[in-house]
This record gives C-alpha cells, sequence and structure tokens, in this order.
C-alpha cells in the first residue's frame, strides 16, 4: 500500500502525545511485511527525510495572513499548511490523519485522490473549552473543521474505548466504523535505567522520595490541581515538576504564582524544570521516581502514564478518559475518583475535594514502599503484554486493507447502479 499520513507534531518538533504516537507508529509500519509498503509523511515543520521505503516532509508556507484577532491566526497557518499538503500528495491507496491540524488537507485528498480517508482522534476539540483561551473565536472554526472531518471520514481510529464512546456521542459516527487501537511504548527505549547523575543535575536528593509529573502548562493536565493538593502530602517530600511550553502566558503567570504560593506553605522542596526534559533523562526520571502522579482533567488515552509504568514507577491518576484503560487500580497505582461539572466544562465539580483525594492517594503510596515496589513490578508487566507498537502497527495496516476493500466494493456498486438504474 501506499500510505500517506498527515500531522502537526513529527519528530524533532514533538510536543505532546500525537507526536510521540506518530514516531512509532510510522517506524513500526515501515518495518512490517519486509518494508513492502510505501510511507509517506507530511508534517508541519522543515523536516526532510528519507529512508528506503519511508519519506517525511515537513511544509512551512512562508505567508502571512491578515486575522481580525492575533489568536485567530493560528487556524489561517493551519489552513495554509493543509493546502500545501494536499497539493504534495500525488497518489496514495490511504490517508491518515492526525488531530484538526490536518482534517482539512484529509478531506480534500478524499475527494482529490478517490482514497479512504482514516482519522486518529487523539482529543476531541469540544471537549477541551480552555483552547479558547489560545484560539478566540476560531476555536469555534477548529471544532467545526473537527465535526467536518469526522462526518466524511471512511474510518475513525479511538486510542481507548472512551474515545470510541465519545466520538460516537459527539459526532454520531457509527460503532462500526470506529476501530479501538491503543496508542502504544518502546518497551526496549522505556524501561527502568537508574542515573544518579542525571538527579545530581536537576538537584534532586537520592535518598529522599519524591513524586514526579511531566506534562504541558495547560488547563488540561491538570498541574493547578496537583500544587493545589501539595498542603494535603506528607512533610518534606521532594516534588519534581517537568512542566514547560505554557499554552497561555497567563496560565504560565499563574502557574508561577501558585508553586510560590506551594512552597512557602507546604515545606515541600518543589523542583521546577521549565524546559523539555532529554528522552533519556526523562527515563531516569520516571525510573528513580517514588510515584508519578497524573491530575489530567481529560486525557483520551495518557500516554505519559505509560512511559512511567514501563520504567517500573507505580502512577496515582486521575480516573479520566483513557485512563482507567492503561492504569489498572490497586494493581498498578492508584485512580482517584473525578466528577466534571459536565462534559462541556471537564473542571472538576468540586476542586478542592480533588485535591484532597490526589494527595491521600499519594500519602498512601509513601507510606507503603513494598506496595510501591509491587505496583511498579506489575506496572512494567503489563506494559509489555499490551502495549507493543509492533501489534498496534499491525491491527492499523489490517484497517487500512478492510477500508480500501470497503471503499472499492462501493465504487464498484456505484458504477453498477449507474448503468443499471433498474438493478435491484
Amino acid at each position: 500500500m501506499h500510505i500517506a499520513l498527515l500531522t502537526n507534531e513529527y519528530p524533532p518538533h514533538v510536543y505532546g502525545g500525537a507526536g510521540v504516537h506518530m514516531e512509532y507508529l510510522v517506524r513500526e509500519l515501515a518495518h512490517l511485511e519486509g518494508g513492502r509498503h510505501v510511507i509517506q509523511v507530511l508534517c508541519f515543520g522543515e523536516q526532510q527525510q528519507r529512508s528506503g521505503n519511508m519519506t517525511v516532509a515537513g511544509v512551512h508556507p512562508a505567508v502571512q495572513l491578515p486575522a481580525q484577532d492575533p489568536r485567530h491566526r493560528k487556524v489561517w497557518e493551519t489552513l495554509l499548511h493543509d493546502i500545501l499538503m494536499a497539493g504534495s500528495i500525488r497518489e496514495a491507496d490511504i490517508v491518515h490523519c492526525h488531530t484538526w491540524y490536518t482534517y482539512f488537507a484529509g478531506c480534500l485528498l478524499q475527494q482529490l485522490l478517490d482514497v479512504p480517508l482514516v482519522l486518529t482522534t487523539h482529543s476531541l476539540e469540544p471537549h477541551r473549552p480552555w483552547k479558547a483561551e489560545q484560539l478566540g473565536a476560531a476555536y469555534r472554526v477548529a471544532t467545526w473543521l473537527e465535526h467536518t472531518a469526522y462526518a466524511q471520514a471512511d474510518g475513525v481510529i479511538a486510542v481507548s474505548q472512551s474515545m470510541q464512546r465519545d466520538v460516537h456521542a459527539l459526532y454520531g459516527v457509527p460503532l462500526e466504523k470506529i476501530r479501538v487501537l491503543y496508542n502504544g511504548i518502546d518497551v526496549h527505549r522505556y524501561q527502568p535505567r537508574p542515573n544518579p547523575a542525571v538527579l545530581q543535575a536537576y538537584h534532586i536528593d537520592p535518598d529522599r522520595p519524591f513524586v514526579l509529573f511531566v506534562g504541558r502548562i495547560s488547563r488540561q493536565k491538570g498541574l493547578l490541581y496537583l500544587v493545589q493538593a501539595l498542603k494535603y502530602v506528607r512533610p518534606r517530600i521532594q516534588v519534581v515538576l517537568c512542566a514547560g511550553a505554557p499554552d497561555t502566558e497567563a496560565i504560565g503567570r499563574e502557574t508561577a504564582a501558585a508553586v510560590e504560593q506551594a512552597r512557602a506553605e507546604s515545606g515541600h522542596d518543589i523542583i521546577w524544570i521549565p524546559h523539555i526534559v532529554p528522552a533519556d533523562q526523562l527515563i531516569s526520571l520516571y525510573t528513580h521516581a517514588s510515584i508519578f502522579i497524573c491530575p489530567s482533567i481529560y486525557e483520551p488515552f495518557g500516554l505519559i502514564n505509560l512511559e512511567a509504568m514501563a520504567c517500573g514507577t507505580p502512577v496515582v491518576a486521575a480516573a479520566v478518559g483513557g485512563i482507567p484503560e492503561v492504569v489498572a487500580h490497586e494493581e498498578t497505582g492508584l485512580l482517584v475518583p473525578f466528577t466534571p461539572l459536565s462534559r462541556e466544562h471537564p473542571e472538576p465539580r468540586e476542586p478542592e475535594r480533588f485535591a484532597q483525594d490526589l494527595a491521600a492517594a499519594v500519602n498512601r503510596l509513601l507510606e507503603a514502599a513494598d506496595l510501591r515496589q509491587t505496583m511498579g513490578a506489575k506496572a512494567r508487566e503489563r506494559v509489555e503484554q499490551h502495549f507493543s507498537w509492533t501489534r498496534i502497527a499491525q491491527q492499523t495496516l489490517g484497517f487500512y486493507r478492510e477500508l480500501a476493500t470497503r471503499r472499492r466494493k462501493a465504487g464498484a456498486a456505484s458504477i453498477s447502479d449507474a448503468r443499471y438504474p433498474g438493478a435491484s
């Protein structure tokens, strides 16, 4: 097959789970069946790579469009990228898009090349109302683009059963069009790798336990609730926050103020690493951490939890979205109850109670070293058994073939009906 994959994020420009997903899915697809498939990746950026049966081409339009609001420019830039993508692909048997950033290109190519369109749903815009802070009224445009693409798609890949239900409920996509294929992880790269030098570099005391958070500074990732919870966590704990790339300047300032207040009031050593930590260093931080904590209020899958689990670290996480399908409660970590205000407003109904519950789960594990060790071992085992990228790529290729066959049959049937309109 000639497989065209369209994405915003692709290495080295990766800032979230979708970019990590693309890196490993593309690698595994290129290796399947002796490398007989043509893999063409188009992404936002300047990347230019060619290796055997795989090519990667970044698109970077040098055009400045006017906008009613500076926040709208993100959508105009996205549409320009998509038009370039659509004009750059001459042939394909399948077009596979990741996130709303590429959906316009996918819809165009579906019509221009008469091929199946596949979407992987990493998130859904109506469930992320805080994006309006970044995009202004253009948030409605992004949601419209997403809605249109789901109406047009031949098939949808949901990264969790929770996301399958959400796509069906929100956009009315028939369940038979949606295939649940979990995210995966490179279990050879992500495994326990202790390295005291990494702790030393970040001024982390190796003789004291620490709780680790990794994620963007975003309403979605729930960092502010974690910071709020620290006053309830038992004394003299190290808290390591690998948190950067704030969605907006305002949330960056709000987070900085909350961290300073927590430092003053809680007595904990809060070590804030405000930049992207290289993967090898991050793996060592996962390995040394006593607990990984994921306070996200919206998480379609929660790939970050897989990374920690693969390194043998137990997880405390909010029981939202796909996280309960990743973290086995009382086996590989603890799930914290979470009740949102509503589907449209996913923030916690009782923020203080949520913060207290996060702290209670952390305290329970901090006080039980044997339980942490047992959960860490089971976490690693669960990742190895259920989240292999090779298996996921094989399932993805099978879905491509199924959709291509279905579209060919539908095309043949329409030609037959056109020739013999009275046929039954």
